[in-house]
């Protein structure tokens, strides 16, 4: 060890300053706020979007189209999927915990099957939402789909 080597512990050195404490601190005075104004004022904070007084940005643009907060959002799954799927892991049952095991859908998505490609498998799949054509497709080839919350059958 020499003199050129030796280092302050780690974390020893990046320490926060203490403002506001005289003159002599170099951080009294002002206490790095600067003079007057809304900022150098306890209590301030900036509102989102704020520009200093020039028109905002969201104010400025275009407002254009309908956001529809009721909108329920599927992850659409395609029976050729399935199929690559089914051969890849070699089950005769698609359900969400294999679809999210293989990265194909997330936990709390909502699955829907729909029938892009060609489905030979016979296989069971579980989903939230099938079209019509994806339905077909899978009962053709003997399997079966089931809805996840379908109505109790009376």
């Amino acid at each position: 060890m020499n003199l050129h080597n030796l280092k302050p512990a780690i974390g020893s050195t990046h320490r926060e300053r203490r403002i506001g404490r005289g003159q002599g601190s170099g951080k009294g005075g002002t206490s790095t706020r600067g003079h007057k104004g809304a900022q150098s004022r306890s209590g301030y904070s900036r509102k989102i979007g704020f520009e200093g007084g020039q028109m905002p940005i969201y104010r400025i643009l275009p407002k254009r189209g309908f956001k529809n907060i009721n909108r329920v959002e599927y992850n659409a799954i395609n029976v050729s999927t399935i199929q690559k799927l089914v051969e890849k892991c070699n089950v005769d049952k698609i359900d969400r915990d294999l679809l999210v095991k293989n990265g194909l859908a997330k936990k709390n998505d909502l699955i829907a099957i729909l029938a892009k490609g060609e489905l030979t498998a016979k296989v069971h799949v579980v989903a939230d939402k099938f079209s019509a054509k994806a339905k077909s497709a899978i009962e053709q080839c003997g399997g079966t789909a089931e809805l996840v919350n379908a109505p109790a059958a009376e």
